[in-house]
């Protein structure tokens, strides 16, 4: 097998497929792209056994290849290379027994190589649905959502997001026990879905979204996602088996501390008040009385810091208090000018608003201080 391609034409997909190539691997395979030449295609695949990025290349104008074939090279040293060379710089791949040689102007490469049949295949759908949405509204959903998904959390069905579509809407939700993003849409689709994708799939997926309204399709069954995002470019997942915490009932039910003000005079001082908060637990305290809310933090070394801001409150006197990160990473996903800060009591979740949209909503559970 062998073909040659501009470095130009080639970086781009190789950096698509690198993400999902784990860093430190026990199976040598995964540390591996698939290439594969057919009918005048290059195909690049890279997976982790959960995560697949395939990306085509039509064999055209400045690309030419001799014999179909396929391979496994090395991903991130292929990829190293490639970025490595001149942009002008032309690539010729050919393999020779166990090793790819890659030459560009007057430089060499000998990478290792195993072969095509170890890799994994590709997932196979069964009795799938589908539907399309703009790529744009799936990467204002994820955006919204993504900060919430757990880290490595035992309770398995939190490390992901929700896709959920009910009731002419679609709902992106994500939660890690402490605090939870909704993000919806208005949805028309004879579809019905209700899965968990994985958080290494959302964060890959979104560095390829784009802002356009450029349709994505999306299939699923019991085990699987599939996202073809255009007829060169689809990423493929497992889905989390698990029940996803019943999210409508965790939002506030009629909360009647409500508060509006400005997006960015709520996102500067819990900023500033952070500086001097815990360090491990990040602990902000909200004191609302008439017309005021006030903001403190303490830490271990009595260092204090306090910011009174203005607002049009008049009600019971509240104390509660927050991880100032929380609180941070929500607002710093609104997009609208003001936000509206809705509370109950000392025991109960903050839920924070857009302003004149229902449609995003952050809930953050208090912490004692």
């Amino acid at each position: 097998m062998h073909f040659e391609i501009s470095r130009k034409e080639l970086l781009p997909p190789l950096k698509m497929i690198i993400g999902v190539v784990e860093q430190r691997n026990t199976i040598p395979i995964l540390a591996n792209t698939l290439v594969k030449v057919k009918d005048n295609i290059l195909h690049l695949t890279a997976t982790d056994a959960e995560v697949e990025i395939a990306c085509n290349l039509p064999l055209q104008a400045g690309i030419t290849s001799d014999g179909d074939g396929e391979i496994t090279i090395p991903a991130r040293k292929l990829f190293d290379i490639c970025k490595s060379l001149s942009s002008d710089d032309d690539i010729q791949v050919s393999i020779d027994s166990e090793q790819a040689n890659i030459k560009a102007g007057k430089s060499k490469f000998k990478l290792q190589t195993l072969p095509a049949i170890e890799f994994p295949e590709r997932p196979k759908l069964k009795e799938q649905a589908s539907f399309t949405i703009s790529q744009n509204d799936l990467k204002n959903l994820f955006y919204k959502t993504s900060f919430c998904i757990a880290v490595n959390d035992v309770r398995y069905y939190l490390n992901g997001l929700l896709l959920e579509i009910a009731d002419g809407k679609i709902s992106i939700v994500g939660t890690d026990g402490h605090r939870m993003a909704v993000a919806q849409l208005d949805f028309a689709t004879e579809a019905n879905a209700k899965v968990i994708i994985p958080r290494k799939a959302v964060l890959e997926l979104s560095k390829l979204l784009t802002d356009s309204d450029d349709e994505i399709k999306i299939s699923f069954d019991d085990n699987h996602i599939r996202f073809e995002l255009n007829d060169s470019l689809e990423i493929s997942s497992k889905l989390i088996d698990g029940d996803f915490p019943d999210w409508q009932n965790v939002i506030p039910d009629e909360p009647d501390k409500i508060i509006i003000l400005e997006t960015n005079v709520f996102k500067q001082a819990i900023t500033r008040i952070s500086i001097l908060s815990n360090e491990k637990y990040k602990g902000v305290r909200f004191a609302l009385t008439n017309n005021q809310l006030i903001f403190s933090a303490k830490n271990s070394y009595q260092e204090e810091a306090e910011e009174i801001i203005e607002v049009e409150y008049v009600g019971d006197d509240l104390e509660i208090g927050f991880n100032g990160t929380y609180l941070l990473d929500a607002v710093n996903v609104v997009s609208t000018k003001m936000v509206k800060i809705a509370l109950s009591g000392s025991g109960d979740s903050c839920l924070i608003t857009e302003e004149d949209n229902e449609d995003s909503k952050f809930i953050v559970m208090p912490m004692r201080l």
